[in-house]
């Protein structure tokens, strides 16, 4: 449990759901916040919203849609008010051979890692600055600043994403908005669950890893937490590996 205050604030998280969505919503809730939990899936959404305190709102929207990100904003703000926190973490993760990519795989990949993901931010920010400010955390990945084989796309993605959580900083720090990102490393998710199943991957991951063990998804939403409240005062424009020291 996180010890972070947040009371008094109302946070929208994508990719609510399950996993690192679904463990950020239920941090941010544990730290006094309104959480709006978005995803695909309005079961596994019920699930998650029915184990937070803070009156949770439920919204049921696929984020890769075009003209989606606008309407989540609308609708969000029409239930809530303002947004005083922004989790970006819904994204698609392929692994493949890059000769085996073509143009429609990518443009699914950019299109909900990266292009919704500023139209979901940037129809959010008025109300935020109105406000008074906000923090925008997003979720990248430590693809997006090592290499990692088989997943270029999604690299090029999250290295989009940490681009842009710089360029909105300096943006919109004068308006009292700080953005920062997450990099989670190998963490023990449906995203790896096929690989983990393979004989030595798990060994492997660990071996190269300070700590030696996977993340959770638990590890990832404490420093959202962090970064939402008022303790991260003084951080902006950051691109936080949160990996377990992983080589």
């Amino acid at each position: 449990m996180t010890s972070f205050s947040l009371a008094g604030r109302t946070a929208l998280v994508t990719g609510a759901s399950r996993g690192i969505g679904a463990a950020i919503a239920r941090a941010l809730d544990d730290s006094g916040a309104r959480v709006v939990l978005v995803a695909r899936s309005e079961e596994a959404l019920g699930e998650v919203a029915s184990g937070l305190v803070h009156d949770p709102v439920v919204l049921v929207a696929d984020l890769a849609a075009d003209g989606m990100p606008e309407q989540v904003s609308g609708r969000a703000l029409a239930e809530v008010g303002r947004v005083d926190v922004l989790v970006n973490n819904a994204a698609v993760g392929v692994r493949t051979d890059s000769t085996s990519l073509d143009a429609a795989a990518i443009d699914d990949i950019l299109r909900l890692n990266v292009r919704n993901l500023l139209l979901l931010t940037t129809a959010l920010l008025p109300s935020m600055i109105a406000g008074g400010g906000g923090s925008v955390v997003n979720v990248s990945s430590i693809s997006g600043v090592r290499g990692t084989p088989r997943r270029s796309a999604y690299a090029a993605s999250k290295g989009a994403v940490d681009a842009m959580t710089r360029s909105l900083a300096m943006e919109y720090g004068p308006s009292g908005i700080r953005c920062n990102t997450v990099a989670p490393g190998a963490i023990a998710t449906a995203m790896w669950e096929r690989n983990r199943t393979v004989p030595g991957v798990i060994e492997q991951v660990e071996a190269q890893t300070a700590l030696r063990r996977w993340g959770t998804p638990e590890d990832i939403a404490d420093v959202v937490a962090f970064l939402a409240s008022d303790d991260s005062r003084w951080i902006t424009g950051e691109v936080i590996g949160v990996n377990g020291g992983l080589g």
